[in-house]
């Protein structure tokens, strides 16, 4: 099947379904038998789930399983970690064909884990990645709607709107509107509706090459900074409102967030994106008005 015959097939089987509707291929489309008779969906040709990780703990295995009932393939990119998810992931990869671990030692921040995982989807053929965490607090259910949206519209960055709910902490919520602010400004409000949300839909080919000309954007300061980089090359934001969970350590929840440092990180990712932006109005302000 060539590619933009899978794209309308992709967008007849997953576009018009509810989040809570199971996934059932159409039109006669392979389907992917894992464990004890449980269906997964047809492979993509095109898109795949990409998810970075460090030292998730068991969460992952339920993270990735949410992912595979939904999307074919599912890859997951280990981020030296030390815990004992790599083995899990391991053993999870073995029964199923549409999971693929990738691994690189030593740590080198999300970004970096992204950047890696892209490299060889690209090498591989795919043209576009979802991204989601490991900690289970992106909607795996929402990842065929996110899906079909990127095939409808290839040259957009489909990006999530977190929704919260009253497991959100008020400092992070309230902290991340001052970093909004910044993408929004930065790019001319561009309409990047949440820059540290890291569930969405990029190209590979132009999240690479914007990548690979900084030698930023490869730990805490990857999704703000991509999403911004990306607009300024013309990438245009399509938002979609996604719920949001955070789950206590009691639950398996898992944080590396700190906040002084990662602060620190990304004021001085403001500050880098700010003096460019100043460099670019020029350019911006004439793409604007051709518009």
């Amino acid at each position: 099947m060539d590619r933009p015959t899978e794209n309308i097939l992709q967008i007849l089987q997953y576009g018009i379904l509810s989040s809570s509707t199971p996934i059932r291929p159409r039109f006669g489309a392979a389907v992917y038998l894992v464990g004890a008779g449980q269906v997964m969906p047809p492979p993509s040709l095109t898109h795949l789930v990409l998810i970075p990780c460090y030292n998730p703990g068991a969460k992952i295995v339920q993270t990735v399983r949410a992912a595979r009932a939904q999307w074919t393939p599912v890859w997951v990119v280990v981020d030296g970690s030390t815990d004992e998810s790599t083995a899990l992931l391991q053993a999870e990869a073995a029964q199923d064909a549409g999971l693929k671990i990738i691994v690189q030692s030593p740590n080198g921040g999300k970004g970096s884990a992204v950047l890696h995982g892209v490299t060889q989807a690209l090498a591989q053929g795919y043209t576009h990645a979802l991204t989601m965490d490991a900690d289970g607090q992106h909607p795996a259910e929402l990842i065929p709607t996110f899906m079909a949206r990127s095939i409808a519209e290839p040259g957009a960055l489909v990006l999530g709107k977190p929704v919260f709910d009253a497991s959100a902490p008020a400092l992070r919520v309230n902290g991340r509107k001052v970093s909004n602010s910044w993408a929004n400004l930065e790019t001319l409000g561009a309409g990047i509706g949440d820059s540290l949300y890291g569930f969405r839909v990029y190209p590979m080919r132009e999240l690479q090459a914007v990548m690979q000309r900084s030698r930023w954007m490869r730990r805490f300061d990857f999704d703000p900074e991509v999403a911004v980089r990306l607009c300024w090359e013309g990438l245009k934001p399509v938002n979609i409102d996604a719920p949001v969970k955070y789950f206590s350590p009691e639950e398996g929840g898992v944080s590396h967030f700190k906040y002084l440092r990662d602060n620190v990180l990304l004021t001085w990712m403001h500050t880098r994106l700010f003096i460019g932006f100043v460099l670019r109005l020029p350019w911006l302000l004439a793409r604007r008005r051709a518009r």
